[in-house]
Order: structure tokens, then sequence, then C-alpha cells
């Protein structure tokens, strides 16, 4: 019997078992009662402190001070290393679970691999076929389990997270009825958490649907495409509202703040807090807690050594290049995957944030804070998606190029060390470190769930109630619509000082309105208050529509500490345009000078720090590229 035909049998097998077992709905779900879900006094009492219009994060002098009151005498419940996605959403999650947190991260929230991601929330579509294939229940689970997760993200941050339609070109017949088998598999499995019906289009409509893709590719001819749908995210906006959310429902969170050694009862061998630099002040502090938590990502190998210098690492670091070109090659709100090139990686080209991210690369890679793109790997990158385009493509298009670095994570207590795994890893191996790592965006909701049910189980914590974050809304996501832009279309001026002084009004046109609705949801409105009251309405980049506005609200109400902070992290100016966002730079500073009160030199060091990190995004220098909009 032929592969194909033995594919085909298998796929038609799996299909019934899933039908079988599934009945079109979900096979696996967390351990949460209805209560818990999106009801109940204690969900009631946290979404109304995260919802009240009037709600001001703690200040970040306010947020140490709790972090060194802590005592061994009377300590925090959950102290949390890292401000990425995971630690983030374990600050929240053990926050609403009426535990006092803290959280503390090395630089930024969302610093490291969490802003540097796909983009993509995605139930995970080769998991499927590795499932179906390998005859792999455990891999059928991973994409129920992130299915579930994936609606649920959507919902929780409806303005940062949307559906996008992905196209998968098919050169054979053959490919057209595996895709369009395997895509309705994917349907299937996600059950009532679907998104859209995928479909088959012909190459007549496909390229109706996206104009620039090749009707030949590889000496074959387009036979038509399947177009399925995953979910899309702001990813570092998503992060920083996740931090946001956290200090609203009561964690202690601080960015800028380092681990330099974990504290030890010498008695029982127990971690009980650990010493932190607050990086900006180089003050150090003590902070007590029951329980350490390490979800440090990639660097959570060095947390682990600081508790004991021989343990054996559990970072597999996988380097993942993404580029960034003009929109032109890709439509709005279509994109494009082949999942398997003629090396047999994934390619995608999707439109994000008004451009178009392409990627991806999977390699080995050393961890290093502020990892960098290869050429080749960028080559790589632009070849693999050429054969797929009827456009030329150009190293002079690329805007920007970033490299982040995948946690793959082996278990340490596993029997088979080959066991890398895309699934997450929680462990204590030392009492009272708690590590969390491996895993993946779409999930990091129900890894910060198991984090902080081993946490409360290691500190015999008592939480007041279940995990509250099934159905919890982010900071601005309550209430967001949509159409929730015409409002600041209809009610704001964008009132801008031009030389002189002199105070200039500017409407509030759509793409600004547009941007900042889906950047802050329903605190928007406190964004474009400021830019119509306080002159602050000015573009910060020709052709993008981010506001001056935008710096001065980040540095009140998000934790922006620095220029950094702002061009890469709370706007995406670095990720979309790196010569853009060198010309905001002088601009951004300014405003933060005002902010935070920064002398002459403080001002001169964030613009050199701003511009040596703008130098690990490979754009192209002359890789200009406007589209006519002021």
């Amino acid at each position: 019997m032929s592969s194909s035909a033995i594919r085909f049998r298998r796929l038609g097998a799996a299909t019934a078992i899933i039908t079988a077992v599934s009945g079109g709905a979900i096979l696996i779900s967390p351990n949460l009662s209805a209560n818990d879900r999106g009801g109940g006094p204690a969900f009631d009492a946290v979404r109304q402190r995260i919802t009240d219009p009037n709600a001001v994060v703690p200040t970040r002098a306010a947020q140490e001070s709790v972090l060194i009151s802590s005592t061994a005498k009377n300590p925090l419940d959950v102290l949390v290393i890292g401000g990425g996605a995971t630690g983030s959403g374990a600050a929240l999650d053990a926050a609403t679970r009426g535990l006092r947190v803290g959280l503390v991260e090395r630089e930024d929230f969302s610093s490291g691999t969490s802003s540097r991601s796909t983009k993509l929330i995605h139930g995970g579509v080769r998991y499927l076929e590795k499932a179906v294939f390998n005859l792999d229940y455990g891999q059928l689970k991973l994409v129920f389990h992130a299915l579930e997760e994936r609606k649920q993200m959507i919902d929780n941050a409806p303005h940062m997270c949307h559906a996008l339609p992905c196209m998968t070109p098919c050169f054979s017949w053959f490919e057209a009825i595996y895709y369009w088998m395997g895509l309705k598999m994917y349907d299937l499995v996600a059950g009532p958490r679907l998104l859209h019906l995928s479909r088959y289009y012909s190459a007549r409509e496909s390229v109706e649907l996206f104009p620039t893709l090749a009707k030949k590719g590889q000496d074959r001819s387009l036979r038509g495409t399947v177009v399925y749908y995953d979910g899309q995210m702001n990813d570092s906006r998503v992060n920083v509202s996740l931090a946001c959310t956290a200090a609203l429902a009561g964690a202690a969170v601080l960015n800028h703040a380092e681990v330099v050694s974990l504290l030890k009862d010498e008695a029982n061998e127990r971690i009980i807090g650990a010493r932190i630099r607050d990086n900006l002040s180089g003050n150090e502090f003590d902070t007590y807690a029951k329980v350490v938590l390490n979800a440090a990502g990639p660097f959570c190998d060095s947390v682990r050594k600081m508790a004991n210098k021989d343990v054996q690492p559990m970072i597999c670091p996988s380097s993942g290049v993404h580029i960034i070109l003009p929109d032109y090659y890709s439509p709005d709100g279509m994109g494009l995957i082949v999942p398997k090139t003629k090396d047999g990686r994934v390619v995608f080209m999707l439109p994000w944030m008004g451009r178009t991210v392409a990627g991806t690369t999977d390699s080995n890679t050393v961890i290093t804070a502020l990892p960098e793109p290869h050429e080749d790997e960028i080559q790589f990158i632009l070849d693999a998606i050429s054969d797929y385009l009827s456009v030329k493509v150009r190293r002079t298009d690329v805007l920007s190029a970033w490299s982040g670095i995948r946690p793959l994570a082996t278990d340490p207590s596993a029997k088979n060390t080959e066991s890398i795994s895309r699934d997450h890893v929680v462990c204590e191996e030392c009492p009272g470190l708690v590590t969390i790592t491996g895993g993946k965006w779409t999930t990091y909701r129900s890894m910060a769930e198991d984090a902080v049910t081993a946490a409360i189980k290691s500190g015999k914590l008592s939480p007041a109630n279940g995990c509250l974050t099934h159905n919890l809304r982010l900071i601005g996501g309550d209430g967001w619509e949509p159409s929730s832009f015409t409002v600041l279309a209809q009610q704001y001026k964008r009132m801008k000082k031009s030389y002189g002084s002199k105070i200039v009004p500017g409407i509030m046109d759509t793409a600004a309105a547009k941007h900042l609705s889906h950047a802050y949801g329903t605190f928007a409105e406190r964004v474009a208050a400021i830019a119509q009251n306080e002159g602050l309405g000015k573009r910060l980049a020709h052709g993008y529509p981010y506001l001056e506005a935008e710096v001065a609200y980040c540095a009140r109400q998000e934790y922006c500490e620095s220029a950094i902070d702002f061009i890469a992290r709370r706007s995406r100016l670095a990720f979309l345009d790196t010569d853009a966002a060198g010309r905001a730079l002088p601009r951004v500073v300014e405003i933060l000078a005002t902010e935070h009160h920064w002398d002459k030199a403080r001002q001169k060091h964030e613009l050199e720090q701003a511009k040596k990190f703008l130098e690990t995004f490979k754009s192209s220098k002359n890789a200009q590229f406007h589209d006519g909009k002021h």
C-alpha cells in the first residue's frame, strides 16, 4: 500500500475516533467549579476591582515598599520570579485566589520570549498530525487543551486578540484533500470552541483573496487552498496587561528588579525568599515568601542554580527568528501558512498591526539576554516565502528582524532524557522553590494555574477560593466592543504642540482611534483625554498611529520606566519598523523625562541604551516604507 493511501486511512480512522469519543465536544477540561469559571462573590469582587473606571495601579514605589516590608515572621505567600506571560499570569492567578503575592522581573514585563513570539494563539495543527500518525492520545489531549485555552484567551482580552484566517496552498490534488481532511479534523476537535469553519478555495478564488500568492511554485501549479482559523494577538501588550491586572487584583509587581540570590532557612534547607536589586536605583533588599515560584523562562536554570549549583539543566533553548515586511506582502486579514517547506520546516506570512510578519526558524542557540538574528536565518525566511509569492522578495524590504528564545523543557524527574516537551513542566527539586517552564503562549493561563496550585501545595497555603482566571477579562477588556473606536473618533481631538508651543487641533482619525481602542481597550479614552487636554496628540513616527499621549499614559499607568520599555513593549515600534522607532526615540525620552523627572545625564543614557537595543533588530537601513499617512 502506498504511503499516501496509508496517510488517508489513518486520517479517516482518527476522524472516526475523535467523532466517537468527543461527539464534537471537548475531551478534557480543567477541574474548576461553575462558580470559579465566572460567578460567585469572589469572582465578582475581583472583576469589580479590575473594571472600576477609576482604577489606578499602585505606584512603583508603593509596590517596592510592599516587597521590602515582608519579613521572615510576616512573609508573602508567593514570590514570582519572571514577568513574562507565565510569571505575570501566575501573579494574577495567585492574587485572585486571595494570596499575598509579589512578582519581580529583571528587565521589563514581556522583555524576553513573551514579546518575541509568532503572535499566534494556536491549538497546534502539527500536534494533531502527530497524534493521528502516531496514534498518540497524549498529543491529542494537548490539542484539545490548547484549543480550549485559545478561545478563552481571545474572550479574556478581546481588544488585543482576534481570529485570523490562514491559507494553506495546495500544489497537488493529494495535498488539497489531505489538508482539507486534516483541517476539518481540527474544526471537529475544537468543537464548541471553534472560531470559524475551515473551507476550500479554488486557485482563482485563492489569488483573489491573496493577490501576491504564486500560481506556480517549485515546478507545480496551484490547485487551490484550504483556509482555517487560529488566533492572533499583540503579545507584549497582553503581557503588560496581565501584570497591570495582577497589580489591580492586589499583587505587588516590580519590573527592573533582579534576584541576586535566594534566601535559605539553614535549619531545614527550605527557600524562604530572595535578595533583590532594584536595577533603577541600585538599592538591594530582602523579600520573604512562603514559596518562591521560578517562572524565568529561558533563564529558569540560573535561578535553580542559585538554590543548588549542581542541578541538571532543564532548558533546551531554541531560536525563533521573525522578520517584518511591508503590508503589501500579505492582504489585511489573511495569513499564509506552509506546513512543510523543501527542508520540512513550517513557514508563514501573517498580517500584523498594518505590516507583515514572516518566519520562523527553529535552531539550537545559546541563552542570552538580547538574542540577535543571524543574516543566514533572515535569508532562509526570505528564500522560503519567495517560493510561494508572485512578487520579488527583497532584503531591502525588511523593516525589522528579531530573534526569540523558546525555552523547550526537559522534566528533571523524567526517566527518559529525550523527552523534550512542547508541553510545560512544573517541579520542586528544592523545598520552597517551584519551577514552571516550557509550554507556549496559548496555554499561559493554565500553566500559571498549575504553577500556583503546586505553590499552594508546597507552602501549605490557604487560598480564599479556587482559580478565578478562566473567565476573567484583562484590564480594558470588559465592556469593549469592536465598534468602541468610533467613540474616540467622535468625541476626542488630537491637540498637539507646534513650534513656538502653539496648540494646534487635529482630528482623532480612524487609524489612531482604532489603534488606541485595540491597544488599551476601554481605557483608550484615558489616553485620548491626555492627547486632547495636554497637547500630546502628535504622532511619534510618520506612517504609524502611535501618539505622544501614550508615552505619558504608559509612564503613569503601565510601569513604563525606560525608553526601551515604550518602543519595544508598550508600543511595538521596535518590532514593526526599527528605523521609525529610532526616529521616535528623542521625543519618547523627552516625554518620559517629564513624567519621571530625569536629569540630562539620565536622558542621554536612555537614548544611548535604546539605540544599542535597536541595533539587535536587523532591519535593512535602506528599507524606508512610507504609506503616506501622517
